[in-house]
């Protein structure tokens, strides 16, 4: 008799106890894997907090250090006429000669509150000023990203199956070229074909002159600029699957999938492209940061009311209430735009270490 009669049962056993040791196996890992993206994910929040302090308060130092008087944005064309006292008094009403310091406190101290201050810019409390601008970004980076991204993958999958071919190289030339193009290029490029020479579309704002933002007026005049700015981000994503797809199908799984009598399709579908949007994925997060960038030239180009245009109008007045809830804004998104990035490739592809 067996001196260990728990092994001799489990050899007994024979696939079935493989299989279970296998599952607990897969288990095991499965579990530390969580918990080294739990502890990705906290280390990452708890750095939040630093950058934002870091940001917000160079911020406000940077521009109590700058040349530029915010009174040239406050007064306009009547900044030359006003007299040195008035503009003293205009100073001080609105504490201009307040040591940014203490503008900083009081701005944090706000925030906490809920009061965002005045935008000087707009005459309008910051809160009105996001609520009318934030849903008009949405909307313009929501539809450009998404049909970056579902072209992107649709093309980049097409050439990484077919790398080498004429097309694949003649479209990977495209992406390479296009990347090589400011977005503020291609908008007055946009413009001057579709707009002007072609007058098949609206040339800038929301509406057309006079018109309501009905659902028809705000798509027509949406066109241009989303689809700027998807061109613009195109070129990237698509090449990473691109080069993701043409690596993957010479890796040893697609050459096993291959000997099991799988079909191309079949290939395709169930084990190239999965592995193959992880790396997607994180070039969707790194590009963030690029994608705000692109935003606020192409809203400025096209006059398209957003969040950006607001960024760059509260810059050239120095209007810090406004101008430090933009900045430290996009700052953070970004930030937990690149987290949720690193989670989504951990999670859709378990053989990367998660590291906090």
């Amino acid at each position: 008799m067996s001196a260990h009669p728990d092994l001799h049962n489990r050899l007994e056993a024979g696939p079935t106890s493989a299989q279970a040791v296998g599952a607990h196996a897969r288990r095991v890992r499965r579990r530390y894997h969580d918990r080294g993206l739990g502890g990705m994910i906290f280390w990452r929040l708890v750095m939040l907090p630093p950058v934002f302090i870091v940001v917000s308060a160079g911020l406000f130092a940077a521009a109590a250090l700058s040349p530029f008087d915010p009174l040239v944005g406050y007064l306009g064309s009547r900044y030359m006429t006003t007299t040195e006292a008035d503009k003293f008094l205009i100073a001080e009403q609105l504490g201009l000669d307040t040591p940014w310091y203490v503008v900083y406190g009081s701005w944090v101290q706000g925030l906490f509150t809920g009061d965002l201050g005045m935008s000087r810019s707009f005459s309008q409390p910051v809160v009105d000023v996001l609520a009318e601008r934030i849903p008009w970004t949405i909307l313009l980076v929501g539809v450009a990203m998404t049909v970056a991204v579902m072209l992107s993958l649709i093309v980049g999958i097409w050439c990484g199956m077919h790398r080498g071919g004429r097309i694949d190289q003649a479209i990977a030339a495209l992406a390479i070229i296009l990347q090589g193009i400011p977005p503020f290029v291609l908008s007055l490029v946009a413009i001057g074909v579709f707009a002007l020479a072609l007058g098949w579309l609206p040339p800038a704002g929301l509406t057309d002159a006079g018109a309501d933002p009905t659902v028809a007026q705000v798509a027509r005049h949406l066109i241009l600029p989303a689809g700027v700015l998807a061109i613009s981000q195109m070129p990237w994503l698509l090449l990473a699957v691109r080069e993701s797809i043409s690596t993957n199908r010479g890796e040893d799984f697609v050459a096993g999938a291959v000997a099991r009598g799988l079909s191309e399709r079949d290939i395709t579908r169930k084990h190239i492209v999965p592995t193959s949007l992880a790396p997607f994925v994180t070039i969707v997060g790194v590009r963030l940061p690029e994608i705000v960038v692109g935003a606020v030239l192409v809203e400025e180009i096209f006059s398209w009311p957003g969040v950006a245009g607001a960024l760059v109008t509260a810059a050239h007045n120095l209007d810090m209430p406004l101008l430090a809830i933009l900045t430290v804004g996009t700052t953070l998104a970004g930030l937990l735009g690149s987290l949720l990035a690193d989670v989504a490739y951990v999670l859709l592809d378990p053989r990367v270490e998660a590291d906090g």
